[in-house]
């Protein structure tokens, strides 16, 4: 009943809050912040419903946006568990194809979501212009390095587009750690498979500017190792 319950809030919350955008946002939201406390509000319910409880460590670590904020990916509750725990505004990253669903899209458009074409490399590049305008201009962007998500927990290998980015908009960079969410959502679920806990912990920032472009490398390793200090760490001690 549960997964009932969570099917339906998916699919009704999301095509009246599509609706509530499209209608309202021209209007009301000309920087796309209102659209997305709508994704947030979004989030809180399908979670709530499907019993599942976030909670969010390391707020000490970010201060005054923007930020580029790098995450593991281990599964699609992700995106509603950082749209409910991050205490901060931001933007996501994600792949084009969601752009092009019906309503859906037009909200993450009108959210200020970055669109990227994966499949075109010359696109690739106009699109992370526009992101690192985006953070130049205040906002701060979510972006998963892996590209994909992990079956099995582990990082896997970063993908360099996401510290290009980073390098070029010269902003630093928090990493950031999902817990718990494979669990309850795995691989070829559509909605949590059960109840549970999801935690989210952030680390210090890590500074790019004035670096070069043969940083990128070793950045994208002390971020891989970041994240996976802080996906070991007891959160009940120090971060």
């Amino acid at each position: 009943m549960r997964r009932l319950c969570s099917h339906l809030n998916l699919f009704c919350t999301t095509l009246f809050l599509c609706v509530l955008a499209f209608l309202a946002a021209p209007f009301l939201d000309p920087k796309g912040e209102a659209v997305h406390r709508l994704a947030r509000f979004w989030a809180t319910i399908y979670l709530k419903i499907a019993g599942v409880a976030v909670t969010f460590h390391g707020k000490q670590h970010i201060g005054q946006p923007p930020y580029i904020l790098m995450s593991n990916h281990q599964s699609a509750l992700d995106i509603m568990s950082l749209l409910k725990g991050l205490p901060i505004s931001f933007r996501f990253v994600a792949k084009q194809e969601l752009f092009k669903i019906p309503l859906f899209g037009w909200a993450l458009k009108r959210a200020g979501y970055i669109s990227l074409d994966r499949q075109n490399p010359r696109q690739a590049l106009k699109d992370m212009d526009v992101a690192a305008k985006r953070i130049r201009d205040g906002s701060s962007l979510v972006i998963f390095p892996e590209g994909t998500r992990s079956l099995d927990g582990r990082l896997l290998p970063f993908k360099k587009g996401a510290f290009s980015l980073a390098m070029k908009a010269g902003v630093p960079i928090v990493p950031v750690a999902i817990r718990g969410t494979a669990v309850i959502q795995p691989e070829g679920c559509h909605v949590p498979a059960r109840k549970g806990s999801v935690t989210i912990v952030a680390g210090e920032p890590i500074a790019v500017d004035g670096k070069g472009t043969s940083y990128k490398d070793a950045l994208a390793e002390k971020v891989k190792t970041e994240i996976e200090r802080l996906m070991a760490i007891d959160v009940s001690g120090e971060l």
